[in-house]
């Protein structure tokens, strides 16, 4: 799966013996809101007036509660949860339904419900913070209404996804619940559920750590969310669709991938930064520069090596051997215990080539590889967004 590199922002040696997956994402942090409550201590102090001494009891003024998360704006051309909030949420719910009838009413319903949770905290029990919720509308469906519409082509199968169960290579709609209150997205969840026709058919839990914007360590220790397309001329030239029913939507794909963190941690450090293409420390091209700056393909040492090796990962990924447009991901970790760690990749993207065009670069020799096991593939059509005035989903609901 494309990681660091996939989407840079402007401006081969053997593939490894075992076949897992791709990329990096965020290890770290579950964050939670906590309210303050209000005791207060009371202390007596004494004090002499000149006729002798007066009792007062002095009480302390309740503790201040910190502000809460800015909230996230659920209406607009573009759904929320894809460039906004800028830094995405701490917390993330995946949940995908299959054997879902067809597109219809439902969406409208379905997109009243999130603007009554993210715009008025209906049925949150602290409001709804910086709740966002992303729907997004399986190939099957589009291609039922248009099949030259932009997001009715399937994901095709990548190295691993053979082994895949059908419910985790194919689904009808998928909500993305986005937040930094585990509480009120689980309480989201439940609303949003009972409005979505289908059987449930995908569930994952995942996280991201603190860090600076969208630049996260990865559960294997490196810097993600480095390269991508940002400000307004970017997104529109390489990841929200710019016409026809899907305008203001965009293609979304989201792999889970099982990743061997011991494993790739038991390198030593040359060999994980060979495998990734940058520093571990602070997450600059082996060729040299910032972090910010993109990796330099061409650079060699003295002896005709390429700085950054020609199967690491920031070299498979880099979009200059596609010919395709940036990716803007804003992956996430997760942590199902026994084992099962890794990461849950997502890209948004406004055609599907952009994507598949990476991911078969990096199966034909990625370092990484050797690290990551497909758990499950999808993609979604992320509708367009909606308000008071289009529903949610009206170009594809006929009457």
């Amino acid at each position: 799966m494309p990681a660091e590199d996939a989407a840079a922002p402007e401006p081969a040696p053997a593939r490894g013996t075992s076949r897992r997956g791709v990329l990096l994402a965020g290890l770290g942090g579950l964050v939670a809101g906590a309210a303050g409550t209000g005791l207060a201590v009371a202390g007596v102090v004494r004090e002499a007036d000149g006729a002798g001494s007066a009792a007062r009891e002095d009480q302390e003024a309740p503790g201040s509660v910190p502000a809460g998360p800015e909230p996230v704006d659920p209406h607009g051309a573009r759904q929320a949860g894809i460039a906004r909030p800028a830094a995405p949420q701490p917390q993330a719910l995946f949940l995908v339904f299959s054997d879902v009838p067809g597109l219809g009413p439902w969406l409208g319903e379905l997109g009243e419900a999130i603007t009554a949770l993210c715009a008025e905290g209906d049925g949150l029990l602290d409001g709804p913070g910086d709740l966002s919720v992303t729907v997004g509308v399986g190939p099957a469906l589009i291609a039922a209404f248009d099949p030259a519409a932009a997001g009715a082509e399937a994901l095709p199968a990548f190295a691993g996804d053979d082994a895949l169960a059908a419910d985790r290579r194919r689904g009808d709609v998928c909500l993305q619940i986005c937040g930094s209150d585990p509480v009120a997205i689980e309480l989201a969840a439940e609303r949003l559920s009972a409005v979505t026709p289908g059987r449930g058919s995908f569930r994952q839990r995942a996280f991201r750590p603190p860090g600076e914007g969208t630049i996260v360590r990865s559960p294997l220790g490196f810097h993600d969310g480095i390269a991508i397309p940002r400000g307004e001329a970017e997104l529109a030239e390489s990841v929200f669709i710019g016409d026809g029913p899907s305008a203001g939507g965009s293609v979304w794909v989201i792999r889970q991938f099982a990743l061997d963190i011991a494993g790739f941690r038991g390198l030593p450090l040359g060999a994980r930064e060979a495998a990734v293409g940058r520093r571990e420390s602070d997450g600059a091209p082996l060729s040299g520069g910032t972090r910010t700056d993109d990796v330099a393909l061409g650079e060699k040492r003295e002896d005709g090596e390429y700085l950054v090796p020609a199967a690491a990962h920031a070299r498979r990924a880099h979009p200059s051997f596609t010919g395709s447009g940036l990716m803007l991901r804003r992956s996430y970790s997760y942590d199902n215990g026994a084992d099962d760690r890794g990461l849950v990749f997502v890209s948004f993207q406004n055609e599907l080539r952009t994507f598949v065009a990476t991911q078969r670069r990096l199966d034909e020799a990625d370092a990484m590889l050797a690290f990551a096991t497909p758990r499950a593939s999808f993609v979604f059509l992320a509708l367009p967004g909606f308000d008071a005035g289009r529903p949610l989903g009206a170009a594809y609901t006929r009457s």
